[in-house]
């Protein structure tokens, strides 16, 4: 049911613009390692094998041909092979292979093992569309230099182009480790960490990177430029020192908006790799998407229904097209996409509860409950009485609070993951021995001890077991379970979680059950840790961001300058410090304060990302019960690596 939300989607003119669909896909290779892979007897006798029907599931251990061949159950399944050495030819392999011709799939298990198995192209006979369920499509962001220097290169000459200016030929380097040597020998002052990722980067270029795949190349207009990779890699000795490295693309589109992209994938695109994959929630086929159509249609694990509820209006609808009996349910994540919303600020809920008092509708439990994840009925409220005189929420029989309750500013109990997780433990007729197995296995320090209901009836610790063994009233008999349950303290799912603290600091435990006295969870100081360092990270990167952009404008800038971007009492600022995050955008904007600050970085690229993490800061400042993701502050953690580099402390 999970969705992520973003901007909205794309007029109906820019849908008609961008629909065309995407060029059939040339025949790729598919080889995850290269040609030189742990005995890729295939690639290295110089053929590829292509699979004409069907991909299927069935593996071909030892040999190369799965995923892709590996794949049909029936050994008459018939492959092309295509010769890449012609000079060069064996055996059974040799005869059928000559000319590009066919073999069976057994044929070739029996005549070599790990062959580098391509695509089958499109035809009528054997259809098979690059990027759906089954196939091997990808997607990938090669940007164009650290400033966007090889950008209209890049798009004249239909190019993909990274630097490494000091790497020669990279089309001998068949793995990792070679890509690795090169690398040592080009850039020797650099560390293991460099170098890793260096390799990495580049591996990916020369390798992993097949024909058929998506690319996005972000612009310097803050624009998207998508292709489709049509050639190998090639080195260009004649070329331009930092264009020698090149693979070729076809660009299909060199516009695309940014809010054609649901933010999930707007976040993936703020790495500040050179090359890397897009390969989290089915980026690969919603890039495509965006060519065809125009616009992002969102996380796989969206729910298909609520992807098309794009705006408030089309709530109403959907609304009024249900029955008092099945009424629409909804995620509260995805609730919120519809309003193009991630994270329940009190802005963002105050916009939304209004719009839907305009609109006549409620939520019942209320949106602000829960977590994003839960499920909430969206009813109509205002609708007039039927003829049997009854509203609409009466015939569905969903309790609707009278008056809606304040949005808590308190962090509660249930804000933590691991109070609506239903903890390991045991019932009070289970034996002593059952409570040590569950211990010891999941490693926990003690496991609570519920009845039939789910309420609590205590804990079992290691504790509470040792303290059992050593009561003098039992040294005739085996403690059993009951004689090891201590009694433990119980927080409601709606207390605060502050009140809780030394509780679960002293006894490092606390069990948390729901209204019906439940058992729903059990937080310990190691959840308080993760959760606590989650919350503090995005304040902490800020922070670091703000004290390198004070420290630059404070060494390069005179003090004159810093205050006129100050409209209000300039006399009292007297230091970068008193600045505000948006006047550091504003003093950059100036082309004399660029020179002098001296970043050879794009100031049009960074700038945007300046007001990005604007947003960002303001939106922290304003409480959401709503952790934030790795892809939301990956724009944040992208800025603060270039300024590192801007600006290293050593």
């Amino acid at each position: 049911m999970a969705s992520s939300s973003g901007p909205s989607r794309s007029s109906g003119s820019r849908r008609a613009r961008y629909a065309r669909p995407i060029p059939p896909s040339p025949i790729t290779a598919r080889s995850s390692k290269g040609p030189s892979t742990r005995g890729s007897t295939a690639a290295s006798n110089g053929f590829i094998g292509v699979l004409v029907p069907h991909m299927t599931r069935t593996r071909y251990p030892g040999t190369g041909l799965a995923p892709a061949l590996a794949g049909s159950t029936r050994s008459r399944t018939t492959i092309l092979l295509i010769s890449l050495r012609p000079e060069r030819r064996r055996s059974a392999v040799d005869r059928r292979a000559s000319g590009n011709q066919s073999i069976t799939v057994s044929a070739a298990v029996r005549a070599c093992r790990g062959f580098a198995v391509a695509h089958p192209p499109r035809c009528r006979d054997h259809p098979v569309t690059h990027g759906q369920r089954g196939s091997m499509m990808r997607a990938w962001v090669v940007r164009a230099g650290r400033e966007g220097e090889r950008e209209q290169a890049a798009l004249d000459e239909g190019l993909l182009l990274v630097g490494w200016t000091e790497l020669g030929d990279l089309t001998s380097a068949e793995s990792r480790e070679d890509v690795r040597s090169r690398v040592v020998e080009g850039y020797p002052e650099e560390g293991a960490a460099v170098v890793a990722n260096w390799t990495g980067q580049l591996y990916r270029f020369r390798w992993e990177i097949q024909i058929g795949d998506l690319v996005v190349l972000p612009l310097r207009s803050l624009q998207l430029a998508i292709g489709r990779v049509t050639g190998d890699y090639q080195y260009r000795p004649q070329a331009a020192e930092d264009q020698r490295h090149v693979r070729a693309v076809e660009w299909l589109v060199k516009d695309v908006a940014r809010d054609c992209l649901r933010q999930d994938l707007l976040d993936s695109l703020g790495s500040l790799l050179t090359v890397f994959e897009l390969s989290r929630y089915n980026h690969a086929e919603r890039v495509a998407a965006v060519v065809a159509h125009g616009s992002d249609p969102g996380r796989p694990d969206q729910d298909a229904f609520a992807a098309g509820l794009t705006s408030p209006g089309k709530l109403s609808d959907a609304v009024k097209e249900r029955t008092s009996g099945d009424p629409l349910t909804i995620s509260i994540r995805d609730f919120l996409a519809i309003w193009n919303a991630t994270r329940r600020y009190s802005a963002e809920v105050d916009r939304i509860e209004q719009d839907l008092a305009l609109r006549g509708l409620t939520t019942s439990p209320p949106f602000t409950e829960g977590s994003l994840d839960s499920t909430i009925a969206v009813l109509p409220l205002g609708e007039e009485p039927d003829e049997s005189h009854t509203s609409g929420i009466t015939r569905s029989g969903i309790a609707v609070a009278e008056e809606p309750e304040p949005q808590s500013v308190a962090y509660l109990v249930s804000n933590l993951e691991a109070a609506n997780r239903p903890p390991v433990s045991v019932r009070v007729d289970d034996s002593l021995e059952a409570a040590r197995t569950l211990m010891v296995k999941h490693a926990y320090s003690q496991l609570p001890v519920l009845d039939a209901e789910d309420r609590l009836r205590g804990v079992v610790s290691w504790e509470s077991i040792g303290s059992a063994g050593m009561n003098t009233r039992l040294v005739t008999s085996e403690p059993k379970l009951v004689d090891a349950i201590v009694r433990a303290r119980e927080a409601d799912r709606s207390d605060d979680l502050l009140d809780w603290l030394p509780e679960i600091y002293k006894v490092g435990y606390v069990i948390v059950r729901d209204q019906d006295h439940r058992v729903c969870g059990l937080i310990t100081a190691a959840d308080l840790t993760v959760q606590f360092g989650t919350r503090v990270r995005p304040f902490v990167l800020i922070e670091e961001i703000e004290q390198r952009l004070r420290r630059v404008v404070d060494s390069r800038l005179p003090l004159e300058t810093i205050r006129k971007v100050v409209r209000s009492r300039p006399e009292s600022v007297m230091s970068a410090a008193d600045l505000t995050f948006g006047a550091y955008g504003h003093l950059l904007k100036d082309d004399e304060n660029w020179q002098q600050i001296g970043w050879r970085a794009d100031r049009n690229l960074l700038l945007g990302w300046l007001e990005e993490c604007r947003v960002f800061r303001n939106g922290l400042m304003h409480f959401s019960p709503d952790p934030l993701t790795d892809d939301q502050l990956a724009p944040v953690e992208g800025l603060l690596q270039l300024l590192r580099r801007m600006d290293p402390d050593t």
